[in-house]
């Protein structure tokens, strides 16, 4: 019976588990929900985001946790065991020349918390966790995650996480993978727990600083199933011992760190390895030897190593599918050792010094990507290409290459990138039939044109032809895009294209438009903007700035609603601002300035909420916002607003600009606000401040915000005192600028307690002393404290500021002597005393002292003395001003030294050679001020002038208004990149030197008052530049000049006080001016005439007869003598060469000696 039943009860334990089975699958699939506790959990842990700009968390609602967004759970328990919220944003997976996804494009696209929640000590069955790429706030991390022993998975990278790692991490036996990279301010010191992870096979630490990790290496010896290791740029160093066991590991990346050879050779043992990433590194010279049997070797990145040679031994890698050799110092041709790579399908060797492209470069048939950037690569694109059909992407910017062949477009390419080398002429027809391309990069060359058939590259998604020059473009825009439906990104910034671009005014043929970004800055376009313009649905950014576009902004712009940027400044556009403008719901940053828009924001901006930057300047506007209007309903998220050079008008407390809750700079510069300033701005949280040239009247508060670093309010009103503790109220003040307004009191000693970089109180009312408080901060440039009421001694601690570029004491009451030891202020670029009562002598300040100084004013003063010799030691002085003292004796003898008033600062080569003039001395770059904003007076063509924006431009001596004896020196006439030269009202003697002609750049020149005497140089007359001359009140004798610039100088005034001068313009004339000579008697001139004639005749006729003998003489034996005739030449050319070139050299020597004389001896 037994044996009847044993087929039954097979039978029967079939079908049960059949039943089970579909028990199992019904359960699975019926709509249980999640374990309660674990989603109440996952709300708390959601709780905890302040913040989730990408809505990833806008799904976790409802009964059933495992269909929210990033969980995943168990199919039979319901368990939570996947929590997945890394940011889609980070890192970045896009094509270089695509934009990101749409998410990306906040500046804060990360989702923020405190910590990471203790709520998930609760997902008892979670094995997979990734909060990477968000933000948690420094916080540590958490010590309770090394208690959730299932975990599998765990990736921390880019969380902004702080702290030591806890070892509690080394409890997660079951850990196969751990990434907490890029977390650049975690330490890392013990790491001995990473020995304890069993089960480890992927580990990421990257960016993470290991540099005190030195049993790093030991600990990953003792974890053999390590395979991937990823610690680049973790300041490794070569102290660590050699990794030998890790004999299973397929990628190996340490690039980025301080790696030397003897570390490397225990790579030797990693048999393996299919991907080596050491870049960043420094090698000998060579690839280490300990690489030979690394013949696994698919991925291998070795750029920026230094290395010159390649071993004979590289074929071993003959199953390279990527090689990286870029930025190292290889060179000359490309090596044969690279020929056997039958797999590569990735070549960068950018950065190296190759000339040349072997022949055999045509047998990498697998090649896709190719990269020979920045090299020596010249003529056309080699020839070996020519049959490379398998590359898509050729990258050979930054050569010297010439011209692009036909056959280029027999290559299926899909990016090219020849950007950056010698290309020249219409857009090569090369292109015309390149039906794959997809990435056209051709800026920074020389082409001219835009062929027709440009516009019939159908797959072109990514097109730069800016800086280049065309100045043609055969087809329009709306050709273009009318074919090009997929392009993304169209540059054509900085070419010289005129006339109007966009072609026909209406825009038809692809169902949508693919672009996104439209750049044609800086050029001399001056269309109309089209309507069609709305039609660019996807457009994200637009930059048509800086050309000559006019009429209003089209309604249709309104429809761009995905448009981010939108730059339209610096063109004729006008109107008002079109009220469609608030549609742009997702537009960051609005810059319409330098146009001349009228009337006032629209009340559509309100709609705005994602405006962060908006720049309205230098237009014609005569309201921010209708009175009334509350700006926190007006984009909530605007961090700069610069509305100067308009007409805005009225009190700054009825716009409510503190109202603003983001507001971090404010320009409203060059407008006619007037009243005081509204203490409300205590309230901002602004740090950049701009009220000046405006109509503000009252005191300066004493509550500004702590953030605040840039204040200025020159150029108004403001009356009152400074604030006896502004250097507490103000911590953060780096440019505190009061210049030009009714302050009075004494300069508060609080201010030295700031931080400054440029202080500006000049035209006030300032009393008092200067304080001397003055500290070093190694970031001042400018002290300004001009045309005050200052008084008492230049202060002695103003020799601490060793950065010091400018300093202007100058109209003040300041006195003592002038200071000696400034021997730390080396970087001084302006020292501006003068107008003040300084007496004593000129300090011996020299090169030492002041390396780089251009611009010495001490006029005006109580100086006396004689002018040292050690001043022409100053070679980068450009305005020299010691006039109106009461100095003698002779102008120094050297004063030709002055090699920067020999340049015409004008020029462009005169500014390099100033700079590397300065670079010489100062054994560094010289600083790079903005001279924009400097200001000095000069009297300049009889008048004083206040020069402010072409201060650098100015080059000027003025003497004048002292005891000076003697002679003017001839060694002056060197300085011929001198405007100005003023040496009147003094007691000069001699002549005006005789090569004053030199000096073609002068415009003024004034003598007056002086002893002079002899004539006028008739070299005067080249100095064509030469409009203000003042020669009066001397002992000139002899004829004015008639020539050339003469002919414009004719005031009489300009010669008076001359009592010898004759010639107009002055009445009185020179001895035979309008005197007739009587003529000789007929008779007599006839027979002096007759005899004179015979006497030429036959003087020509010996002459004649002597030249004709001799010369075929010469040649007559010269004919029939071959070998003679020869030779005769030979040495007829060579010494005539010899004659020319030592004739040159020593005409070459002999002017120099001259002018060095001249310039020397004076």
């Amino acid at each position: 019976m037994g044996r009847h039943l044993r087929p039954a009860s097979v039978l029967l334990l079939l079908l049960a588990q059949i039943i089970a089975q579909i028990q199992l699958c019904l359960c699975a699939s019926s709509p249980v929900a999640c374990i309660g506790k674990e989603r109440e959990a996952l709300l708390q842990f959601k709780a905890s985001f302040t913040s989730d700009p990408s809505n990833r968390l806008s799904s976790w609602k409802g009964i059933d946790c495992c269909q929210w967004e990033g969980i995943a759970c168990d199919n039979v328990t319901r368990h939570v065991v996947k929590l997945d919220l890394r940011n889609p944003c980070s890192p970045p997976s896009w094509p270089k020349f695509f934009d990101p996804p749409e998410e990306c494009y906040s500046d804060d696209p990360f989702m923020r918390a405190p910590n990471v929640d203790s709520s998930l000590l609760q997902l008892e069955y979670l094995t997979y966790l990734d909060l990477s790429g968000n933000r948690f706030n420094r916080s540590q991390i958490p010590m309770f995650l090394g208690s959730m022993q299932r975990l599998r998975y765990l990736s921390l990278s880019q969380s902004y996480l702080d702290g030591r790692i806890p070892s509690s991490l080394g409890n997660l036996k079951n850990l196969s993978l751990l990434d907490l990279s890029w977390n650049f301010i975690l330490e890392a010191n013990d790491i001995n727990w990473i020995s304890q992870l069993e089960s480890l096979e992927h580990l990421d630490m990257t960016g993470v600083d290991l540099g005190d990790a030195h049993k790093l290496f030991r600990v990953l010896n003792k974890l053999p199933s390590l395979l991937r290791i990823y610690l680049r740029g973790c300041n490794l160093h070569s102290s660590l011992m050699p990794l030998v066991n890790l004999t299973k590991v397929q990628v190996l990346h340490l690039g980025e760190n301080q790696l030397t050879l003897p570390l490397l050779y225990g790579f030797q043992n990693m048999t393996s390895l299919v991907d080596l990433h050491l870049s960043g590194n420094q090698f000998d010279g060579s690839i280490p030897d300990a690489f030979r049997n690394l013949t696994s070797i698919q991925f291998l990145y070795l750029s920026d190593t230094n290395i010159t040679s390649i071993p004979s031994w590289f074929p071993n890698f003959n199953k390279l599918v990527h090689l990286d050799l870029s930025t190292n110092g290889l060179q000359g041709p490309i090596p044969d050792a690279f020929k056997n790579m039958p797999s590569i399908q990735s070549l960068e060797l950018s950065g190296n010094h190759f000339t040349s492209v072997p022949s055999w470069f045509h047998n990498f048939k697998k090649l896709k990507f190719l990269d020979l950037s920045l090299n020596g690569l010249h003529g056309p694109i080699p020839e070996p290409f020519r049959n490379m059909t398998s590359i898509h992407s050729l990258h050979l910017s930054e050569n010297n290459l010439s011209s692009v062949p036909l056959w280029l477009a027999n290559l299926k390419l899909v990016d090219i990138d020849l950007s950056m080398n010698m290309l020249h002429g219409p857009i090569p027809e090369a292109f015309r039939n390149m039906t794959s391309i997809q990435s056209l990069q051709l800026s920074y060359n020389a082409f001219t044109s835009v062929p027709s058939w440009f516009a019939e590259l159908k797959s072109l998604v990514y097109i730069d032809l800016g800086q280049n020059e065309l100045t043609l473009m055969e087809c329009s825009l709306s050709s273009m895009l009318k074919s090009m439906c997929q392009l993304k990104s169209l540059y054509l910034t900085e070419n010289k294209l005129r006339g109007e671009p966009f072609g026909q005014r209406e825009l038809s043929g692809c169902n949508t438009y693919d672009l996104e970004g439209l750049y044609l800055t800086d050029n001399e376009f001056s269309d109309q903007l089209p309507s069609w313009l709305g039609q660019l649905e996807n457009l994200k950014n637009l930059d048509l700035s800086s050309n000559f576009f006019h009429g209003t902004i089209p309604f249709s712009l309104g429809k761009l609603s995905k448009l981010r940027y939108l730059y339209l400044s610096n063109n004729k556009l006008d109107g008002t601002l079109p009220e469609s403008l608030g549609k742009l719901e997702n537009l960051q940053y609005l810059d319409l300035s330098n146009n001349s828009f009228i009337g006032l924001i629209p009340h559509s901006f309100n709609q705005l909420k994602n405006l962060e930057s908006l720049d309205l300047s230098s237009n014609k506007l005569d309201r921010m916002i209708s009175v009334g209007k509350e700006w926190s309903s007006i984009m909530p998220r605007l961090g700069f607003l610069n509305l100067s050079n308009n007409q805005i008008s009225g009190s700054l407390s009825k716009y409510n600009v503190h109202i603003m809750p983001n507001l971090r700079s404010l320009i409203l510069e060059s407008n006619h606000i007037s009243g005081s300033i509204p203490i409300s701005l205590c309230q901002t949280i602004i740090g950049y401040l701009d009220l000046s040239k405006n109509n503000l009247s009252g005191e300066i508060l004493n509550c500004w915000n702590h953030n605040l670093f840039h204040l200025n309010l020159a150029n108004n009103q403001i009356n009152g005192s400074l604030p006896e503790n502004i250097g507490h109220i103000m911590p953060q003040m780096t440019n505190l600028l009061l210049g030009n307004n009714l302050v009075t009191g004494s300069i508060p000693t609080s201010l030295c307690q700031m931080e400054l970089v440029n202080l500006d109180l000049s035209k006030n009312n300032l009393s008092g002393e200067i304080p001397n408080c003055w500290k070093d901060n190694n970031r001042w440039e400018e002290i300004n404290l001009s045309s005050n009421k200052l008084s008492g001694v230049f202060p002695s601690s103003f020799r601490k500021l060793s950065s010091l570029l400018w300093l202007h004491l100058n109209n003040n009451n300041l006195q003592g002597e002038l200071p000696v030891p400034l021997r730390s202020m080396k970087q001084l670029l302006i020292l501006d005393l003068g107008e003040n009562q300084f007496s004593g002598s000129i300090p011996l300040w020299t090169t030492n002292i002041f390396p780089s100084l251009q611009i010495l004013r001490l006029p005006k003063n109580m100086l006396t003395g004689k002018i040292p010799s050690q001043l022409c030691q100053l070679t980068t002085l450009q305005i020299l001003d010691l006039s109106r003292n009461n100095l003698e004796g002779f102008i120094p003898w050297c004063i030709g030294n002055l090699t920067g008033m020999t340049l015409n600062i004008s020029s462009n080569q005169a500014k390099e050679e100033l700079a590397y003039m300065l670079r010489d001395t100062l054994g560094a770059e010289p600083p790079e001020p903005e001279w924009n904003k400097e200001d000095v007076k000069e009297i300049m063509k009889g008048t004083e002038l206040d020069y402010i924006k072409i201060l650098k431009l100015v080059v000027n001596m003025d003497l004048s208004g002292n005891n000076l004896i003697g002679s003017i020196p001839n060694g002056i006439t060197c300085l011929t990149g001198l405007h100005g030269l003023n040496l009147s009202n003094n007691h000069l003697k001699g002549e005006i030197p005789k090569m004053i002609g030199n000096m073609k750049s002068l415009e003024s020149f004034d003598v007056s008052h002086n002893l002079l005497s002899g004539t006028i140089p008739n070299s005067m007359s080249a100095l064509t530049s030469l409009s203000h001359l003042n020669l009066s009140h001397n002992n000139l004798s002899g004829p004015i000049p008639k020539d050339n610039q003469f002919l414009t100088l004719g005031d009489p005034s300009i010669y008076v006080g001359n009592s010898y001068l004759c010639g107009s313009p002055l009445p009185t004339k020179c001895p035979g001016d309008g005197l007739n000579i009587a003529p000789e008697s007929k008779g007599n001139a006839d027979d002096e005439g007759n005899k004179d004639k015979v006497e030429r005749i036959w003087f020509f006729f010996v002459i004649a007869i002597g030249f004709a003998t001799g010369l075929w003489g010469v040649i007559g034996f010269l004919l029939f003598k071959k070998s003679f005739r020869y030779a005769y030449f030979k040495w007829v050319d060579e010494k005539a060469d010899d004659i020319y070139v030592t004739m040159v050299i020593k005409m070459a020597k002999l002017k120099k000696l001259m002018v060095l004389r001249n310039c020397i001896r004076g």
